[in-house]
């Protein structure tokens, strides 16, 4: 009894593969796919392709997550109406919560001018923190913005 190579699709010198049944080659071929991306994620962190061959390259990436940018324009909005908050949207929570408390206290004792200048300061603060906070978080998963 003959042994066969297992049913599949293989390589052929065209730079097609054809399909093999497991005994005869058919008339099924096809392009060659592509080749697996590299996953977009630092590891610790969700996101990756699960492309056979990555996990040993990013042990601690989930197989099969993907990720989403971050859009610096939408956190520098969310700023401009409540400060902190494009920080806390960008991940960084307790930083934006700081942020948001700084603002309020300084507003609070509105009749004093020094803290009225420290709320404003706060406020633009809060604005360029998150629209850069965004860029890094694209930059550290990979992601051009």
């Amino acid at each position: 009894m003959a042994q066969y190579a297992p049913a599949g699709w293989y390589l052929q010198p065209d730079g097609t593969e054809r399909w093999w049944d497991g005994q005869m080659w058919t008339a099924h071929s096809r392009p060659v796919p592509p080749p697996p991306t590299l996953p977009m994620m630092a590891p610790g962190h969700y996101g990756s392709d699960g492309g056979a061959g990555q996990a040993a390259a990013w042990p601690s990436v989930p197989q099969g997550y993907a990720v989403a940018a971050k859009n610096p324009g939408v956190s520098l909005i969310a700023s401009f109406f409540l400060p902190g908050l494009g920080t806390m949207l960008n991940g960084e929570v307790g930083k934006g919560v700081g942020i948001l408390v700084g603002y309020f206290a300084c507003l609070f004792l509105f009749f004093l001018i020094v803290p009225l200048l420290a709320a404003a300061g706060i406020w633009v603060w809060g604005m360029v923190d998150a629209y850069q906070g965004a860029q890094q978080w694209n930059r550290r998963h990979g992601i051009l913005s």
